[in-house]
């Protein structure tokens, strides 16, 4: 059970609710702050006084007076008249995680609603009704406006869901639930929609996608070192204290807790290489780079998840209008996640390319064919790789760059944090093929030497070959591939650096 208080709701938190492991319930402190926020509210609509989409219209419609009569129905055309999303659906652990973060920020009791209305939201979730929710309509101020009206029209029994399977009227969804529509009254159809909910639940659930990630490509990149005779030298931890950048630090620790013992790296100097070429030797100064932008996400998201973002917020002592729901700092963090994943996947294609060519190899058969020649090996592998690290460059270029003005110039510069998310998406997936392609050039490479590694990557070794057995000939290499993202996906080589039993900086 995660009880939301509008304090302490984490990106782990995020997840388990998106994929169904927790229920959800509001706190009795967030209950009783929310009560108090609406007997304010209720008082400032009785009053004579405009206050923002309390007794007004929105937008650059703020302006016009409504009548008392007028209130809840205007709470209820905003919500219908703001669902203009298009395009797919977004994925049902996306609108889970939505709706969990909306229901904890409406917790805070800044919001001035019944606590119904949260409750409601956790209701949808433990009974697992999920609204169908179109994926595009949103710059990202107000917020995450179409996605949130979407979400908040089911909860009036409008819209459509899905529950137990079937797509179908969000009324009926509610029906079959034993649960009532909402009816909403004043204030409370802008305070569902106004906020960065849909991109900040997006931005959490892809941010464990790529720490899971971040650990595959250190262990794969372990993997080719072994494969290519890469010396250990660049790990020396006196390198790394010397520019003492927290992910940098983190990444040579791994990986000489990965790579401790072994006898297959040679020794720096030795032979005609006098050092490594960067795709080996700088791998903690590119990796390193990537989680401290993780790192930096985190700590955005973990604010964000924690924070009071629709418009006006109800104050004791006033009701103030703003601009919480402006997602720029998600637009940033989510545009600089898809730029790490560019650099991520780009030194990993690199690394690839060494192991195939026979002139950058350290002796091993060309492409890593059986029969070079008669066979191709891997060559078309890295082909795809290249192709996904140069789809990876459009996808890092920022959508937080491009506002558009909306709603009359009113909203004159909004944030496209949402476009920011989707295309991280899409990133995340491609960045986890490149790695996977390297993963498969890289346990192919080790079997042709017949080389045994350390006791953590001989463990890897076994666990991805348990997935994708070795072959000898030619063969159709793209289900060899989606079998090796499916592998990093599923987090299959997290922890074997735990065999090693070296302390890995936490």
């Amino acid at each position: 059970m995660i009880v939301l208080d509008g304090e302490s709701l984490t990106v782990e938190d995020v997840a388990a609710v998106a994929d169904r492991t927790e229920t959800v319930r509001i706190s009795p402190a967030a209950i009783t702050r929310m009560n108090v926020s609406r007997r304010r509210v209720e008082e400032a609509m009785g009053g004579s006084k405009p206050v923002y989409a309390l007794n007004t219209g929105v937008g650059l419609l703020a302006n016009i007076r409504l009548g008392d009569s007028d209130i809840e129905q205007m709470q209820v055309n905003l919500v219908r008249s703001h669902c203009c999303g298009v395009g797919a659906p977004l994925a049902a652990r996306v609108v889970r995680g939505m709706m969990l973060i909306r229901a904890n920020v409406l917790a805070k009791g800044l919001s001035g609603i019944r606590p119904v209305i949260a409750e409601r939201i956790c209701d949808l979730l433990n009974c697992g009704i999920t609204p169908v929710i179109p994926s595009r309509g949103s710059v990202g101020a107000s917020g995450d406006l179409a996605p949130l009206a979407h979400m908040a029209l089911v909860l009036i029994g409008e819209g459509r869901a899905d529950f137990e399977g079937q797509v179908l009227p969000g009324g009926e969804c509610l029906n079959r639930a034993g649960l009532e529509p909402l009816a909403l009254r004043g204030k409370e159809g802008i305070s569902l929609l106004n906020g960065t909910q849909a991109m900040l639940s997006i931005g959490c659930l892809q941010l464990c996608e790529i720490e899971t990630l971040f650990y595959s490509a250190q262990t794969t990149a372990a993997l080719t070192m072994e494969a290519l005779r890469g010396t250990s030298a660049a790990l020396d931890p006196r390198l790394h204290a010397a520019r003492p950048h927290p992910g940098q630090v983190r990444s040579a620790r791994h990986l000489a807790s990965l790579l401790k013992g072994s006898a297959i790296p040679r020794s720096q100097g030795e032979g005609s290489r006098i050092q490594d070429a960067y795709c080996l030797r700088c791998i903690p100064q590119v990796h390193g780079a990537v989680w401290d932008t993780l790192a930096e996400a985190r700590r955005v998201f973990a604010i964000e998840l924690n924070s009071a973002t629709d418009n006006p917020l109800v104050f004791e002592d006033a009701i103030v209008s703003g601009g919480n729901f402006h997602g720029a700092p998600l637009a940033l963090a989510l545009d600089y996640l898809a730029i790490s994943l560019c650099q991520l996947a780009g030194i990993s294609e690199r690394r690839t390319e060494r192991m195939l060519n026979p002139t950058l190899n350290e002796g091993l058969p060309a492409f890593l064919a059986s029969n070079a020649g008669l066979e191709s090996g891997l060559m078309m592998a890295q082909v795809t790789a290249a192709a996904l690290v140069a789809e990876l460059r459009v996808l890092s270029a920022p959508a937080s760059t491009g506002s558009i003005p909306t709603s009359g110039n009113q909203e004159d510069f909004v944030s496209m944090g949402m476009t920011a998310a989707l295309k991280l998406e899409q990133a995340v997936t491609l960045a986890r093929m490149v790695v996977a392609i390297e993963l498969l050039a890289a346990t192919r490479a080790l079997d042709l030497r017949g080389d045994t590694s350390t006791a953590a990557l001989e463990e890897a070794k076994r666990r991805f070959r348990k997935r994708v057995p070795a072959w000898k000939d030619d063969c159709v290499l793209s289900v060899w591939m989606e079998e090796a993202a499916t592998f990093l996906a599923c987090g299959g080589l997290k922890d074997v650096e735990k065999l090693q039993a070296i302390e890995v900086m936490q």
